[in-house]
């Protein structure tokens, strides 16, 4: 079973850390800090396709699960990433129930979609335990170990968000609450009555259906809210500007300390 979707049925609270720096050796590090999974990202990051597959091999190492946005709702990426290893996949500017339809023919197999079929190394090319009840047996552990998950950041998204998250084959939603705010009007007023409804909305809707629901800070204080608030994840800060603010802090800290001495 994926460890997020253990955890997440076990009720443990998941962290995790969005991943822009490209790099191998980072994410082993990022293994040995306690986080649940990373996040790697087609969209806005300049990571492709073929990067990311290498990349999924350091996170298996280490046992920390691999997540990856996508870069549009379209069958080739959310195949690819699939077919790499991703242990899920984030599917950004969801606007209807018909595009998450779509994604839910891509992303999964007969019976709850039309995931095209090759082997591969989410299955170790045929060898891995997966197949161990042969290929209906593989169909039916991926349907259940690889996350489908819309990210609500747009009106549209928001007022089917009901609908969306009572899909079978759709495990949960991550909020992006930057660009969902933009699109209702009120670009970054997190504490706005309206975008405050909204977070609880989509809150409910995932936990009326049993699904997971993850919320993004760029703060520690504001991870710890996510949490506290009732979600089930948090995907905090950027891993680039986590390290910029930890060296600049520090370097802060040993000029202030040299002054005083």
């Amino acid at each position: 079973m994926n460890k997020l979707t253990e955890k997440f049925k076990n009720g443990e609270k998941l962290i995790g850390t969005l991943c822009h720096l490209r790099s191998a050796c980072e994410l082993e590090a990022l293994g040995y800090t306690g986080l649940d999974f990373v996040m790697l990202d087609l969209e806005h990051s300049p990571l492709d396709i073929g990067e990311a597959a290498n990349l999924f091999a350091s996170c298996t190492a280490v046992g920390i699960e691999a997540l990856i946005r996508i870069n549009e709702a379209s069958r080739t990426p959310i195949l690819k990433c699939l077919d790499a290893g991703a242990q899920g996949i984030i599917v950004p500017g969801i606007e209807s129930v018909e595009q998450v339809k779509k994604i839910i023919e891509w992303g999964k197999f007969y019976p709850l979609g039309n995931r095209g079929y090759c082997m591969t190394r989410d299955g170790g090319w045929g060898y891995a335990k997966n197949y161990s009840s042969g290929l209906r047996g593989y169909m039916d552990e991926s349907n259940a170990d690889t996350l489908l998950i819309p990210q609500c950041e747009t009106r549209g998204c928001l007022e089917h968000i009901e609908e969306i998250m009572s899909m079978d084959g759709v495990d949960g939603v991550l909020i992006g609450p930057y660009d969902l705010s933009m699109d209702m009007g009120i670009a970054g007023e997190f504490e706005n009555p309206l975008f405050k409804a909204a977070v609880a909305r989509v809150l409910k809707a995932c936990k009326d259906n049993g699904k997971l629901a993850i919320n993004f800070s760029g703060t520690k204080e504001g991870a710890s809210g996510v949490l506290l608030q009732g979600f089930d994840g948090v995907l905090y800060g950027l891993d680039i500007t986590v390290l910029m603010d930890t060296y600049k802090k520090t370097v802060c800290d040993i000029r202030q300390s040299i002054k005083k001495a």
